[in-house]
């Protein structure tokens, strides 16, 4: 009877472990990026609506995306992102980028732009 008391609880534990969020794994993966055309042009260029979601449980902070100084004809939200370098954008200031709560900016270019996840910092 001990026994079975003793797995039940070990069991208890390591399911609220899980559902703390301590045995999940997020990975850059779990970063997604996706854009599309607003429909807009700005100065004859077509506007993106770009959104960055994290599709994991944890919040993943200090997101950056290569951008290559993310060109555009138009201003870009700096809250949104924003170039540190002349390759990489910091995404929502460093701030958590948290499941359902996605981060938005626009851009006027010729073509769309690649912004693949260059680091992240989870916090779980």
């Amino acid at each position: 009877m001990a026994a079975a008391l003793k797995f039940i609880l070990s069991a208890i534990n390591l399911f609220l472990f899980i559902s703390n969020g301590a045995g999940l794994a997020c990975h850059l993966s779990d970063i997604i990026i996706q854009q599309a055309k607003s429909g807009r042009i700005v100065e004859g260029k077509p506007e993106y609506l770009v959104t960055v979601s994290n599709k994991c449980e944890c919040p993943q902070s200090k997101v950056v995306l290569q951008c290559y100084g993310l060109s555009s004809v138009e201003p870009v939200n700096p809250q949104a992102i924003r170039a540190v370098d002349d390759e990489s954008c910091m995404v929502a200031g460093g701030r958590p980028i948290a499941r359902g709560s996605p981060v938005k900016f626009k851009y006027a270019w010729l073509t769309p732009q690649d912004f693949p996840v260059v680091s992240s910092h989870v916090n779980c």
